[in-house]
């Protein structure tokens, strides 16, 4: 294991004093109670009691002691000062090195710090980080910093920074070593003959079986099943399902495994045996959940599409014939219309109607209404849906062997059905489907399924059922495959038993909530009660809503804001920041943004080691640039200089890029922007909005879906994006087609890791439902959702005899408490799951609805979401400042997408990319991208408002809260990419800003 694996920021900080100490960390670190003062005061004058009290505090705050005065900054030896009623006038050239070695020697004493190297210190630390090391997937250098801090914890003196670091790749290489070991013991002689041929080059297949295995399948067709199958049949000779795997944290396989996914065959092949063996299986350990997976979702998307097919080919068959429909139809009105004559006897009643329409004409009219209509009961676009059946014959006996479901007891049905088709699928006669289990089957397939004449199974009929019910209960999880990602059953992953027992009093106490569920209710129901009378109570003077009566209905109507004025003072303040901010090129903004946060370096090489290229960070610009602006490598490579030669940037990309790279360097863009002051006045970053970009993806892909609304003919992906009140996108997912965005909401919230503590949350009418906001409420965040109909929509009560004068009429609809209570400990122990990442957000949800009807806990979490949400609408058709701050919100939102479409500009703005990981890691960058423009524009807007502040100029906070960081007229995204900056500006030091007595015209 490599030393070398320290940034320059860590090998820098290490140890000493690298900024002023915040206020809370002063008051923390270097206030001394009595005991200090007893100690600090026994030494002889000011200058003693100083050079004591600073070394008490550095050791306290750094874990080591200076050396000298000068290393400790002004604002520390100031606050000692002021504290111990020290002039510091009088000490502060008076302290020697001398007293403060003296010092520091008397402190070790006093308070029982320790050496390093004394044991057994350093035992106990070199175990909790091998401990720690063996468990997770951290990085060396994140490990240095938790051991420096474990360090200044537990008191021991911290060593000089090499002797840390070798600790540290100590420790990693035992642990690498000890994972290779374990895994490269796991195949027998045979698989590890399988094994080591995967990256063996196949001369037929022109590659190695490992390049072909890591492929994930594109094809939505036939095809691509039977091509997905024979892939997991491949991956699962190895019988990877079989070895025992405890003892081995999962992470660690998952990391390995990703390495394995995008590192060369020749790299992996000059490995050392065990590394080479442990990668391979770590590779086929993941592999084979990923590539069951991708079966089931092409699987899952072909029927989907196929259903989907037959009901347009039906749809379109209709319109064809309309004409036909319309002249027989009129023959048979005019024949009824005899018919219902009185005028005309029985005996008359033939002859007449086949004087005016022939017998022959009459039947054609009945045929071809027969032939044309369907019965209103059949559901099923039967026809144009069953001559797709020896389609899915090609590939159904392959399911049948592959897949093995299992099921809850709802979707117990549909999987005994699917078992009877797979059992019968190697007998032959005709009587096989004698015993075809029909529960639950609807009356429009029943009519289609069983034939009248004889009670006979159709095949074709009984199949597309079955896949039907089984689509519908895999999509609710009633069906699920164990050992599944995307496909497992979420209930299983809940807090149980006694993990539950064990933390449950933790999770009641960090989402205060209550043991009895009554105590919750009670406190909602006084909010609620409160809220409604106070609304009531200021209807008279609430000029923005009224309630008006409809067919004997009262309908509530809110009247759309206005927007708001905009002050001459508001126009000159955007004016001029907007002509005073410099024009630079996107590659120099994205340079100079490195240069103030270092964001490179979080981009580490995928096998842990840092990379010591020269100019590395001017690489990852670069190819951070090709992505986000979609144009490839080509428009970025500059032969002759070394940073950017194609091969170089090719190796780079595979190595240094992932999704979790650019993740860890967005968070440190989304940390620095969160405190400069400007960003600060915008928001505190604890408010967001989610809403989505939509692209279109031409290349064939299992990852995205139809929808003519957005992607036209084609196909496209979601990418669900989360934007704080600071402007910057703090989390992002991307969603296969236009899957219903309330499902991946809770996720982004949950799972980002930016300092951002976000408290509120807020989406467009798509992203809500009841049990949304119940989910939301009880995991402590404020949903803030914009409803579109709000005239359509339900407010709720919890009293029913509850006076609201004027609001009565509109909140007849009760809440069912008795169900909030008699499941409020499952309530408890999802939020307890979601809070603690037990399981995903975005599986569990779809399993609170069985085909078209919520379940029990699912209505429970309904039923608290509507007090959530009548709280939610009282305070937005009362509060004017609430409704305008969630249009704000969404605003921000919607124009950081005009930002992202600017950026995005090559190749027609469409994601050329067809698997999920390429499509994350190239929007990833995206959203990168915009946040560095947001992070220069933010920065170069405060340095152009305290130009004008110190000019003499009057500005008003609230005006500034209402300047926008998403102006980009003065970036030149396209055209030639220079990836050069000056010395200074690479410093750190900001260029100058434009003059604008030169612009008066323009802002006048």
């Amino acid at each position: 294991m490599p030393v070398e694996f320290l940034t320059k920021e860590q090998e820098t900080r290490y140890g000493k004093y690298n900024a002023n100490p915040y206020s809370e960390q002063l008051s923390k670190y270097f206030w001394f109670d009595d005991q200090d003062k007893v100690l600090i005061f026994r030494h002889r004058g000011n200058h003693s009691y100083l050079s004591y009290a600073i070394q008490l505090g550095t050791v306290r705050f750094l874990g080591t002691f200076v050396k000298n005065i000068d290393e400790v900054p002004q604002v520390v030896i100031n606050y000692i000062c002021k504290q111990l009623n020290i002039d510091i006038k009088e000490v502060s050239t008076s302290i020697n090195n001398r007293s403060l070695w003296i010092h520091s020697q008397e402190i070790r004493k006093a308070y029982g710090y320790s050496d390093f190297s004394d044991q057994p210190m350093n035992f106990r630390l070199t175990r909790w980080l091998y401990t720690r090391s063996w468990l997770t997937s951290e990085r060396s250098s994140i490990l240095f910093d938790l051991a420096t801090a474990k360090c200044v914890e537990e008191k021991i003196l911290l060593p000089g920074v090499t002797v840390m670091a070798r600790l540290i790749a100590k420790i990693k290489d035992r642990t690498n070593k000890r994972l290779f070991t374990k895994l490269s013991n796991l195949p027998d002689k045979n698989q590890l003959n399988i094994i080591e041929n995967l990256i063996e080059f196949d001369t037929k297949r022109k590659k190695t079986p490992l390049d072909i295995l890591r492929t994930p399948p594109r094809n939505v067709t036939a095809g691509g099943i039977l091509k997905a199958t024979s892939r997991l049949e491949e991956l699962r000779l190895l019988e990877s399902q079989k070895w025992n795997l405890s003892g081995i944290p999962f992470g660690k396989i998952e990391t390995l495994a990703r390495y394995a996914s995008m590192a060369r065959a020749q790299t992996i092949s000059q490995m050392n045996y065990d590394r080479k063996i442990a990668t391979l299986v770590a590779f086929t350990i993941l592999f084979t959940k990923n590539a069951q997976d991708d079966v089931i979702d092409i699987m899952e998307q072909l029927f989907t599409k196929l259903f989907n097919k037959s009901i347009r080919k039906e749809q379109k068959a209709r319109i064809r014939t309309i004409k036909d429909l319309d002249s027989a139809a009129r023959k048979l009105k005019d024949a009824c219309a005899l018919l219902l004559d009185e005028s005309l006897s029985n005996e008359d009643i033939r002859e007449t109607i086949f004087s005016s329409i022939s017998k022959e004409d009459l039947k054609g009219a009945l045929n071809t209404v027969d032939k044309l209509t369907k019965n209103p009961k059949q559901s099923v676009a039967s026809k144009e849906l069953f001559s797709n059946y020896s389609t899915i014959r090609r590939f159904l006996p392959k399911l049948f062997m592959i897949l093995e479901f299992k099921s809850t007891s709802s979707g117990e049905s549909a999987l005994n059905s699917w078992n009877f088709l797979a059992s019968i699928e190697s007998k032959k006669g005709k009587n096989k489907y004698a015993n075809a289990p029909l529960d639950r089957i609807t009356t429009s397939w029943k009519n289609l399924v069983v034939k009248s004449s004889n009670d006979k199974i159709n095949p074709c009929a009984y199949t597309f059922w079955v896949v039907e019910k089984v689509l519908e209960a895999l999509k609710n999880r009633d069906i699920f495959i164990e050992c599944s990602y995307r496909y497992g059953d979420p209930r299983a992953q809940l807090l149980q038993g006694d993990e539950w027992k064990a933390i449950k009093p933790n999770i009641l106490r960090t989402l205060n909530l209550p043991l009895i569920p009554e105590e919750k209710i009670n406190s909602l129901s006084k909010e609620l009660d409160s809220l409604y009378k106070e609304v009531a109570n200021r209807w008279p003077d609430n000029p923005n809503a009224r309630i008006e009566t409809f067919d004997g209905h009262d309908r509530l109507i809110v009247t759309p804001l206005d927007r708001l004025p905009e002050s001459e003072s508001l126009k000159w303040l955007r004016k001029s920041v907007q002509l005073s901010i410099p024009h630079i090129d996107l590659p120099e903004l994205v340079l100079e943004v490195n240069s103030w946060t270092n964001f490179t370096e979080a981009f580490t090489h995928i096998s842990e080691g840092n990379s010591k290229l020269n100019d590395l960070h001017i690489s990852i610009c670069a190819l951070l640039i090709s992505r986000a602006c979609n144009i490839g490598l080509k428009p970025v490579v500059q032969p002759g200089m070394q940073a950017l030669e194609y091969d170089r940037l090719t190796w780079i990309n595979q190595n240094h890029f992932r999704s979790e790279t650019i993740k860890k360097a967005n968070d440190i863009l989304v940390e620095f922007n969160s405190k400069l002051d400007l960003a600060q006045k915008w928001g505190g970053g604890e408010v967001a909005s989610a809403d989505g970009l939509r692209f279109v993806t031409p290349p064939k892909s299992i990852n995205s879906r139809h929808n003519s609304k957005y992607f036209g003919v084609g196909r496209g992906v979601t990418y669900y994006n989360f934007v704080s009140d600071q402007f910057t996108g703090f989390n992002a997912i991307v969603i296969p087609g236009t899957i219903r965005d309330s499902l991946y909401l809770l996720q982004g919230i949950l799972e980002h890791d930016t300092v951002l503590n976000i408290k509120e949350v807020m989406t467009d009418t798509a992203g809500y439902s009841d049990i949304i906001f119940g989910l939301f409420g009880l995991l402590g965040y404020q949903f803030s959702p914009r409803i579109a109909d709000i005239g359509n929509t339900k407010f709720w009560r919890i009293d029913s005899s509850a006076d609201y004068g004027i609001l009565n009429n509109i909140s007849k609809n009760k809440i069912r408490i008795d169900l909030i209570i008699r499941y409020w400990e499952d309530i408890l122990k999802v939020v307890g799951s979601l809070k603690t990442g037990k399981v995903n957000p975005s599986q569990l949800i779809p399993t609170f609805k069985r085909g078209n009807k919520i379940t029990m806990l699912g209505r429970a979490f309904g039923e608290v979401g509507r007090i959530y949400k009548t709280q939610h609408l009282l305070s937005y058709i009362d509060i004017e400042d609430y409704q305008r701050k969630i249009l704000t919100q969404l605003n921000r939102g919607e124009s950081r997408h005009n930002v992202a479409r600017s950026v995005f500009y090559g190749k027609k703005g469409q994601l050329y990319q067809s698997y999920r990981e390429g499509q994350e890691d190239q929007l990833d960058a995206l959203g990168f991208i915009v946040n560095a423009i947001i992070v220069w524009n933010t920065r170069y807007m405060q340095a152009s408002i305290e130009k004008l502040r110190a000019a003499g100029a009057i500005i008003k906070d609230n005006e500034i809260q209402r300047l926008s960081a998403l102006g980009y007229d003065h970036i030149n995204i396209m055209g030639k990419y220079s990836f050069e900056i000056s010395e200074v500006i690479d410093g750190g030091k900001l260029r100058p800003l434009v003059d604008l007595e030169s612009q008066n015209d323009l802002i006048n």
